[in-house]
């Protein structure tokens, strides 16, 4: 099990992205904080810890000096930034620090989970040791997408079309662009522009919902090969 330990000064948003974390196979929380001084204290206190899921905006320091003084003790501790801040002078300290990932809130369980998930990859190509092509450098490094496929066309991302992608991997259903948006925390324009992408390059199905009048909803499925 990887264990985790959710830094956030939101008490509910802190429970929340717990409980997602346990909807995860293969995760645990570990413990919970709402400020640095509380999480550098669990850093020091529990026996097992592999992943911070650290909000930057904490109410005695940031997130980055937390990432800071975590190196500086010598704890190798991965960290994923979980964040509302969004300029890039905050983005570019964490990667320099060495965040793995940086997700922005809001976000749903889906946004969390393709974090995660790719971070359970992650460790499992480096527990293998050996030697690695430049390929599988490229990929640890996080150069090349998760998933590969078609060239996007300009202005797409990867990383928000992987997203959308797991969602509807993980879905027992056809979700519509309204669903996508709510397991995602896209907006409803971004992730219908999105499955049409994911529907032009195969990899969703349109599926058409009759209801009583008006136009039919889209739905969209994923492609069986993908």
């Amino acid at each position: 099990m990887i264990e985790v330990l959710v830094v956030d000064d939101d008490t509910r948003v802190a429970r929340v992205n717990a409980a997602y974390v346990t909807k995860v196979p293969g995760f645990r929380v570990a413990g919970e904080a709402h400020s640095a001084a509380g999480a550098m204290r669990l850093v020091e206190t529990l026996p097992r810890l592999d992943l911070v899921l650290l909000d930057h905006h904490l109410p005695d320091e940031t997130g980055l000096s937390v990432v800071r003084e975590l190196r500086r003790r010598g704890h190798q501790t991965d960290v994923i930034m979980v964040t509302a801040a969004r300029d890039i002078s905050t983005v570019q300290a964490a990667m320099r620090l060495g965040a793995l990932q940086y997700l922005v809130k809001p976000f749903g369980f889906a946004g969390l989970r393709a974090k995660l998930e790719a971070y359970a990859d992650l460790r499992r190509t480096l527990d293998r040791g050996g030697e690695a092509g430049q390929a599988q450098v490229d990929r640890i490094f996080g150069v090349l997408p998760t998933t590969a496929g078609p060239a996007l066309p300009t202005g797409h991302s990867p990383t928000t079309a992987e997203l959308v992608r797991r969602a509807l991997e993980n879905a027992e259903e056809p979700l519509s662009a309204r669903r996508i948006a709510e397991e995602t925390g896209l907006s409803r324009q971004t992730a219908q522009r999105y499955l049409k992408l994911l529907e032009r390059t195969g990899r969703a199905l349109l599926t058409l919902r009759y209801g009583d009048a008006g136009r039919p909803e889209h739905r969209y499925v994923r492609a069986t090969r993908v």
